[in-house]
């Protein structure tokens, strides 16, 4: 089954998920760099899998958390490169770009300050909040990254259980210039209930801009896989997702 074949009855009545979901922007498929792929074989198998739900480019964001995944722009690129070597030694066709997820923490803003950053798609930076503690200075981030000449990504929105039932700061911060990224995982009701529910919050707000698989491991592939034929995805279908945009 393929994200593309699921939607293509649906494509003369809008652009379509299929469409849309050509791209993955949030991945952790690089072997060996943070919580997700262990191992160049786990990567392929993910690699796999993606094409076989019908994606053409991924984009590697693995953790770049201080103290915890130091992860710098060196390494995510020479081991993209060795992650492309291969894919293209074993005939898969996926595109493969990389760039980040950062960790809001107190080494962020100096990053931003000293352009140490590793956008994806010329300028987007894709950056996520603590589970724990809600940040105090999330508008001044979106300020900062802005100011400095970068797109902000704000990963996962539905997943932070202390924004929770409501869905305003999304807006603020999107109003200030932030694109919000949501898990597609997060509608099969993988992460619990609470964030299927707020997840569907932003849908019916029209407060979801990026789509991303956050895929960790092959599992998270096959979830998505086997919920494809939840209504949840045709009303998916109907939404502006700018994933398209990174072809």
């Amino acid at each position: 089954m393929s994200l593309l074949g699921v939607f293509k009855h649906r494509k003369k009545e809008t652009a379509g998920l299929g469409g849309t979901l050509l791209v993955d922007i949030h991945n952790h498929l690089l072997p060996g760099v943070d919580d997700g792929a262990s191992s160049m074989d786990h990567t392929i198998g993910m690699l796999r899998k993606f094409g076989e739900l019908g994606y053409q480019k991924l984009i590697f964001t693995p953790h770049i958390m201080s103290g915890v995944y130091d992860n710098t722009a060196e390494i995510i690129l020479r081991k993209l490169e060795e992650v492309r070597k291969v894919s293209a030694e074993l005939g898969l066709k996926l595109r493969l770009e990389a760039s980040a997820e950062y960790y809001f923490d107190e080494t962020f803003f100096e990053r931003i300050r000293a352009k140490d950053l590793l956008p994806f798609h010329g300028n987007h930076i894709l950056f996520e909040f603590s589970f724990r503690n809600q940040p105090s200075q999330a508008e001044e981030l979106v300020f900062q990254l802005k100011s400095a000449g970068y797109q902000p990504v704000l990963a996962h929105f539905e997943r932070y259980l202390y924004y929770h039932p409501s869905v305003d700061v999304a807006q603020q911060l999107r109003d200030r210039g932030c694109l919000i990224q949501v898990n597609l995982n997060s509608f099969t009701g993988h992460y619990g209930p609470e964030v299927k529910n707020q997840a569907m919050r932003l849908l019916k707000a029209d407060l979801i801009d990026l789509l991303g698989s956050d895929c960790h491991r092959i599992q998270h592939l096959e979830l998505l896989e086997n919920s494809l034929s939840d209504p949840v995805f045709h009303q998916l279908l109907k939404k502006q997702i700018k994933n398209h945009l990174f072809l």
